[in-house]
């Protein structure tokens, strides 16, 4: 991993960038940013050996921020449902934090899998060079329009400052801090239906100890213009197949239903093949990743199974 550098990562306290900052803060100097509304986030990240400053990237005041970074890890995002609040911190934040940052070796800004425009056939896998477009979700309605927006702004920047940016477009982040999986683990615990708005609606799940252990490669792929790649699992993988698989791991009935929605993108499926040829394989198999992350919430469930 990197080591002695002075590394700048937004919203530090998320189910993401957590783990890439205490990975980071082992050997490195790292700050982080957020507004940190929550004083017990800003605990919990400046325990990690992070130090912190309150930002908010929809109207940032950079006064208390370094600029001599030399790697800036940009994670934070607006899930809203307000599109002109998600192109103020997105798109147009994107840009000011870039221009605090100008001077660093390179810089990663982390988009989504869903710029992608949907396809007809769930089990597409999106890979770099496809269409972009409203993936149509029924929430956060804004998302994929606020993230197109934000890469073209980091796209800009790479090139007016000569700044070396990959563009790393996140599939199905999950592991003990969450993820659209645990939701889904928590709603079968719960005795609630997992709802999905396809049959099958595949996604490319990954561990966040991948994600953590990928971004060095990630940084050093940064180019000018900016490197595209989808940060996406190896194994495409349903929410019916891992539904099913929750529910024999903790010995629950299992309600799976699927409320359609016109338009919607019905697979979230992103090629990475890219990403392999830059950071090598994914070592967590998402079988044994989902029975940790169940395990870590439901032990007295999953023990013995």
């Amino acid at each position: 991993m990197l080591s002695g550098e002075k590394i700048l990562i937004t919203g530090p306290g998320g189910r993401i960038a957590h783990g890439i900052a205490k990975t980071l803060a082992a050997h490195n100097e790292v700050w982080g940013i957020a507004r940190f509304s929550d004083t017990a986030v800003r605990d919990e990240v400046e325990a990690l050996g992070v130090t912190t400053r309150t930002v908010d990237l929809g109207t940032p005041d950079f006064s208390s921020v370094p600029r001599d970074f030399t790697y800036l890890l940009h994670i934070a995002a607006d899930f809203g449902e307000d599109y002109e609040q998600g192109l103020r911190v997105n798109a147009e934040g994107t840009g000011l934090l870039l221009s605090h940052c100008r001077t660093a070796k390179a810089a990663l800004v982390m988009s989504t899998v869903t710029v992608y425009k949907p396809h007809p056939d769930p089990w597409h896998a999106f890979a770099e060079g496809d269409p972009i477009g409203d993936a149509g979700l029924p929430t956060p309605r804004p998302y994929s329009i606020v993230k197109i927006a934000e890469e073209a702004v980091a796209r800009y920047c790479a090139r007016e400052f000569d700044l070396p940016i990959t563009i790393a477009r996140m599939g199905s982040a999950y592991g003990d801090r969450g993820g659209l999986p645990l939701w889904h683990l928590n709603a079968i615990v719960a005795g609630q239906p997992v709802v999905a708005r396809w049959d099958p609606l595949p996604y490319s799940p990954i561990h966040y100890d991948d994600i953590n252990a990928q971004v060095e490669a990630l940084l050093a792929a940064a180019r000018v213009p900016a490197t595209i790649v989808n940060w996406a699992g190896d194994v495409p993988v349903t929410v019916q197949q891992w539904s099913r698989y929750f529910a024999d791991l903790i010995g629950a009935d299992l309600d799976l239903r699927v409320d359609v929605v016109p338009g919607a993108s019905i697979g979230s499926v992103g090629d990475h093949t890219k990403r392999a040829s830059i950071t090598g394989p994914c070592t967590m198999d998402w079988r044994d990743g989902f029975r940790a992350m169940a395990a870590h919430h439901y032990p007295d469930r999953v023990s013995g199974r």
